[in-house]
């Protein structure tokens, strides 16, 4: 599971997803943001104590409404690392019951939902982070993947094409891209996509994995197994295989 992107606190849980035009599975990243274990842990039980002392101060209730929703939010996250994603789904409700503008409770609401195969809900939640800031590229490269799960390579490359405007440095965006490019054999735009996400990130092996397929498509298999040996010099055991096996 392989993504790299930050977002104000946050660095983004990756995702594999499949294509199989050529045998293999191409590797694209998606998910939303999650901060460091260390202030994971720390912050729900902080935002619980906060919330019960600003609870026994009634004359401020708004910043309880506040500290409210980041609880359930924090939690939610913590419940989504332990796999919980029903639970983690429920707290997310919850926060944006108490906060309908909390953009982050719906992208991470989505994540939860597309771990149980719900990609038309992922897909409507990052819409409406979308509608709350039109200018958040997380939620754009999001929906994107959840397009291309559905099978809307065209309305995925939109989507990839907005977070990148936002952000010229998000390197996953570029790799999802190629991929839903690769779906639509434009085996040519994949490898540009694919180049443009290693310039960002040189150790971004599932660029590399990806790109080899791209190649292997085209009939440059010398090429294809440089990429291959590349991502399996980090560890990519996917890759491996293919070097051991086509190379």
């Amino acid at each position: 599971m392989r993504i790299s992107y930050m977002k104000k606190r946050t660095a983004i849980i990756g995702a594999l997803v499949s294509f199989m035009p050529l045998g293999q599975p191409l590797v694209m990243g998606s998910g939303a943001a999650l901060t460091s274990a260390a202030v994971m842990l720390s912050v729900p039980e902080k935002a619980q104590a906060e919330s019960s002392v600003v609870r026994n101060n009634p004359g401020n209730k708004k910043k309880e409404k506040s500290e409210s929703a980041e609880f359930y939010y924090h939690r939610g996250i913590d419940k989504y690392k332990s796999s919980d994603y029903y639970g983690a789904i429920s707290d997310f409700f919850k926060a944006i019951e108490i906060n309908p503008r909390y953009k982050d409770a719906y992208v991470y609401r989505g994540l939860a939902k597309e771990k149980l195969k719900d990609y038309s809900g992922a897909l409507a939640d990052n819409t409406k982070a979308i509608e709350i800031d039109p200018r958040y590229a997380l939620p754009y490269s999001n929906r994107g993947w959840y397009k291309s799960q559905l099978g809307d390579h065209f309305g995925a490359i939109s989507d990839f094409n907005k977070a990148i405007e936002i952000n010229p440095r998000y390197g996953n965006a570029y790799n999802n891209r190629g991929s839903a490019k690769h779906a639509l054999n434009d085996h040519y735009g994949a490898i540009s996509d694919y180049t443009k996400a290693i310039e960002i990130n040189p150790k971004n092996e599932k660029a590399y994995y990806n790109r080899g397929l791209a190649k292997k498509h085209l009939g440059d298999m010398r090429g294809a197994c440089a990429d291959w040996r590349k991502a399996s010099s980090f560890v990519d055991e996917d890759a491996a295989k293919l070097v051991r096996d086509q190379c």
